[in-house]
């Protein structure tokens, strides 16, 4: 009998641990603002809990001296999806796992929030 009761707790923390991940609660939602050369990308936070020492608040772009807030620089730019345009809304979870992170890019620059961070797109 505890065989069985031993099996039917694994088999409920499995289930729990196996459930999907519903983006709109369990993601931060977030704007593609800026698809620069070279990876240099800016995105927006829209909606979601982050620390906002994660961020910047306000930033002015000197190349169209517009300003956006809560903006930050795309660190994981090797594993972005180029399905995301500018404009694009999406989803996201913040990622310091480094897999993925080593890839080449060309040097040029366009600029981009002093802060950054890598992120992985929730599906």
């Amino acid at each position: 009998m505890k065989s069985i009761k031993t099996i039917l707790v694994v088999i409920g923390l499995l289930s729990i641990s196996c459930s999907k991940v519903d983006p709109e609660t369990d993601c931060i939602k977030g704007k593609l603002l800026i698809n620069g050369i070279c990876g240099n990308i800016t995105i927006q936070v829209i909606s979601g809990n982050i620390d906002s020492n994660l961020i910047v608040k306000s930033w002015t772009d000197p190349a169209t001296d517009k300003t956006h807030q809560n903006v930050f620089a795309l660190k994981s730019i090797c594993t972005f999806p180029s399905s995301i345009k500018e404009g694009d809304e999406f989803y996201f979870s913040i990622d310091n796992d480094p897999k993925g992170s080593d890839c080449a890019v060309c040097l040029a620059y366009r600029p981009v929030p002093t802060k950054g961070l890598m992120i992985k797109v929730c599906q």
